[in-house]
């Protein structure tokens, strides 16, 4: 299983804008084969921050993913969004539960 977690950032006033754009990506990742889970969380005590995190089954999924056309209109709307810091970190795992 592979595990992204990590971080975006846009202006805060620019985040009423963004959650159309982001449920629509959301949505449309969760639905992908492979997809284990993928969720966007706004950060309460940092209004521009954005809480990611994804869980992939395999490498050949997330890479299904990253060709999307929702992932590329995603990426598309990232300069009207003022979107360009991004911290996402990719973790391989076993996919149990921890001990």
């Amino acid at each position: 299983m592979l595990l992204i977690i990590g971080t975006i950032r846009l202006p805060p006033g620019k985040l009423e804008q963004a959650k159309p754009v982001m449920q629509r990506m959301i949505l449309a990742s969760r639905a992908e084969q492979g997809c284990l889970g993928y969720s966007y969380a706004h950060d309460v005590l940092d209004a521009g921050l954005i809480h990611v995190s994804e869980a992939w089954g395999d490498r050949a999924a997330l890479e299904a993913h990253f060709k999307s056309a929702h992932i590329a209109e995603w990426r598309a709307s990232w300069a009207e969004l003022g979107i360009g810091d991004r911290k996402l970190t990719l973790f391989e795992t076993d996919g149990g539960a921890p001990t």
